[in-house]
């Protein structure tokens, strides 16, 4: 039988306000791993200095840890310090664009890491983070969801994520800046205001200059039904950000049959299994995503051509039970490794 798993996890996991796409990643794979037979016990780590140092610090040789690789970049030392008497699996959702050296000899210190893309895995293997045999790729998953009608001008605009710089909505809002005399169309920006406060505001003010406030609205974070709602009443997902590991709102539209305007960055391609599903456009560039919805908007066999796509993407899409599929053959190798696990891993 397989021994209990511990899951060390931000302790805002599951704070409806502080919805992200880790967040739900971690939730998923924990409702997954459960459903599988694995005993899953979740450890919550508070956003406070030493936290996780403390949390660690109470787990008993040779437990099997999971840690969310957010509290690992936040707080490497804790790792480092008791990877030579636990066994360590670290789940990296992102990766950090300058690591400095106790982050990477955090990952080192693992035994093997879970990445959400192979871009990811790329790039840990890019930074010396880990050598990448040591790296395992879970996608994340997606539900199957109801097809979405179109409605006949593709004016309606969806954008999930949470309201922050790396997710690029002032890019779109710039985008549609220019579309202040075109009738029929409407963007409801979904996702948290509390990530960067400053950010919202400053995004909203813009919105009301630019006399957009009728049609681009900032509900803050939906979830179930009101999610669901959002996805069946939208046309086109927009997603512009400036970095992105995978693409979580991505894969859901696709699963609901919404064609996506992305940004080219990281990960998203890999959210795409059907390519004319997706029109891909260069990051932090207003510009270019101003010019692809007026060819949206003034082509309905683009439109057309990209519903159907997006619909044939739903039959191929993958599944959060395929993830914890992936990650629970992590564990078990994992769990195979000697104790102590590797001489001076702590060092």
């Amino acid at each position: 039988m397989s021994a209990p798993l511990v899951f060390a996890v931000p302790r805002a996991v599951d704070d409806p306000e502080r919805v992200s796409g880790g967040n739900v990643y971690d939730r998923r794979v924990r409702d997954a791993l459960r459903a599988a037979g694995r005993e899953v016990r979740m450890l919550l780590v508070a956003d406070e200095p030493g936290a996780l140092a403390v949390a660690l610090r109470g787990l008993a040789d040779g437990a099997l840890l999971l840690a969310d690789g957010l509290l690992v970049s936040r707080e490497p030392g804790a790792v480092v310090a008791e990877a030579h008497r636990l066994r360590i699996v670290i789940l990296a959702h992102m990766v950090e664009p300058d690591p400095d050296e106790p982050r990477l000899a955090a990952f080192r210190a693992a035994l093997l890491i879970v990445a959400t893309s192979e871009w990811t895995r790329t790039e840990l293997a890019a930074q010396g983070a880990a050598d990448a045999a040591r790296v395992v790729v879970a996608h994340p998953g997606a539900d199957p969801a109801p097809v979405t009608a179109a409605s006949e001008d593709g004016g309606r605009l969806l954008c999930v994520a949470v309201v922050a710089p790396h997710k690029g909505q002032d890019l779109l809002v710039r985008a549609l800046a220019g579309f202040a005399d075109r009738p029929g169309w409407t963007c409801t920006v979904a996702g948290s205001l509390r990530a960067d406060p400053g950010f919202a505001e400053a995004l909203g003010s813009v919105v009301d200059a630019a006399g957009l406030a009728d049609r681009i609205g900032f509900p803050g974070v939906l979830d179930g039904r009101a999610l669901e709602d959002a996805y069946a009443h939208a046309d086109l997902l927009v997603q512009p950000s400036r970095s992105e590991s995978y693409g979580m709102a991505i894969a859901e539209a696709l699963a609901h049959g919404v064609p996506v305007l992305a940004t080219a960055v990281g990960g998203i391609g890999e959210a795409i299994p059907v390519r004319d599903a997706a029109m891909l456009v260069p990051p932090d560039d207003p510009w270019a995503l101003h010019v692809v919805l007026q060819q949206w908007w003034a082509d309905p066999a683009r439109r057309a051509a990209a519903k159907a796509a997006a619909l044939a993407a739903r039959s191929i899409g993958r599944s959060w039970a395929g993830t914890a599929a992936v990650i629970e053959a992590a564990l078990a190798e994992a769990e195979r490794a000697p104790a102590p696990l590797r001489t001076g891993a702590a060092s």
